[in-house]
């Protein structure tokens, strides 16, 4: 166990004074008072947010933010190399299909090292990051520094067997990576309660997270106890009793995925010992007590992501709404809003908000007109569960929201 980490993370928000805010409000959060000791801040996927998820280039936006960790998903080819990458598929976020008709939907784990280096992992994003790949799992140690450190997911390790010894042996042999072992910049993750077990069997040297969706019994939360060293959870379904849980059986709390301002501070309001984002550039900013969008004056005040009836109907189905809290008029045509899963919704030509004007950007079909635009497509973007939205105008990021 890291045991500097953790007396850290336990100290980390005694005496934070913080309101209430529920992760939907529509008026951004104050900044955050500050303490000598801050909760721990870790970049989703690198930056998932503002880069191609597990890639250099959000793994360079991780370190640029200041973030203590960034988070890297860890799979195996099908032969042996250990790779970084969330999905079980390559469809979503490469040009699979391209370069390998016919196997977007196979198992990413079914793909060679070389057939994976030929796939570009950039270009989902946007053009700038066209001929991104991707990495090596020693491609985030070359990026980590004894500042900002690694969180490393183990991803579906029911599709890439022996992974746990794979990861391990590297950060035992590996100098880069024993190096930040070291500096206890190290923490290994899972969902599979198995996988950790048998991590925990081979490295318990290393610091280890049990993830999960929802806090269970405390009765299992202290089974975890055994071999974990914290707890990660969805911070939208987290109870003040899940708190009380979790540090009554003595681990550690950190929570997923928090973007807008006003979850980090619903969340460590809870008491939350650990924050990961998809935003961690912008969030420090937030932490530091400084202007997250600073210039930006077009704002996110609310996502519909689930109205009655079909969420794609015409003329009524879900929307996100932009309001322009400057005091001067703003060009939105061509912003892009990308949700947490990179689906996008975009705003077309000619719209121009006067101050305090509003726009209703739907993903469905309809009629366009000065306070809406209509994507017309026929599935649904948003997350009914809840989601977040980053707004783009041009190459400047203008707001993020959560619900």
């Amino acid at each position: 166990m890291a045991y500097r980490l953790t007396k850290t993370l336990v100290t980390a928000v005694a005496g934070l004074t913080l309101a209430t805010i529920a992760p939907a409000g529509v008026a951004h959060a104050a900044p955050a008072e500050r303490t000598n000791e801050v909760p721990v801040l870790i970049g989703h996927r690198g930056a998932s947010g503002t880069a191609p998820e597990n890639t250099v280039a959000a793994f360079k936006d991780g370190r640029a933010s200041g973030a203590d960790f960034f988070e890297i998903d860890v799979q195996l080819s099908s032969d042996g190399v250990p790779f970084l990458f969330h999905d079980d598929t390559p469809a979503r976020t490469t040009d699979v299909e391209e370069v390998f008709p016919g196997r977007a939907n196979n198992p990413v784990t079914s793909f060679t090292w070389a057939e994976l280096q030929q796939l570009d992992a950039g270009s989902y994003f946007s053009d700038k990051y066209v001929g991104e790949r991707i990495p090596h799992l020693d491609d985030a140690a070359q990026v980590a520094t004894t500042q900002t450190g690694v969180y490393i997911e183990i991803k579906s390790p029911v599709y890439s067997p022996g992974i746990e010894q794979v990861v391990a042996d590297e950060l035992r042999n590996d100098p880069t990576w024993s190096r930040l072992v070291a500096a206890e910049k190290i923490q290994v993750l899972s969902f599979d309660e198995a996988s950790n077990r048998r991590f925990a069997a081979i490295a318990p040297e290393i610091e280890l997270q049990q993830l999960t969706g929802v806090v269970p019994t405390r009765a299992v939360v202290e089974s975890w106890a055994t071999f974990a060293d914290s707890v990660g959870t969805d911070y939208r379904v987290l109870t003040p009793q899940n708190v009380a849980d979790v540090k009554g059986a003595g681990l550690i709390l950190g929570v997923y995925t928090v973007n807008s301002p006003e979850a980090v501070q619903y969340s460590l309001d809870l008491g939350v010992d650990a924050v990961t984002t998809d935003f961690p550039i912008e969030n420090q900013r937030f932490l530091q007590g400084q202007p997250m969008f600073p210039g930006a004056g077009v704002e996110v005040t609310s996502s519909v992501n689930n109205p009655a009836g079909d969420d794609v109907q015409p003329e009524n189905g879900e929307y996100v709404l932009l309001r322009n809290t400057s005091a001067a008029s703003v060009d939105v045509s061509g912003a892009i809003i990308r949700d947490a899963a990179s689906s996008i919704l975009t705003v077309g030509d000619g719209y121009v908000l006067a101050p305090g004007a509003e726009l209703r950007v739907y993903t469905g079909p309809g009629t366009n007109s000065a306070q809406a635009y209509y994507n017309g497509g026929s599935v649904s973007v948003l997350n009914n569960g809840g989601d977040s939205v980053a707004l783009w105008i041009g190459t400047r990021l203008q707001d993020v929201f959560a619900n």
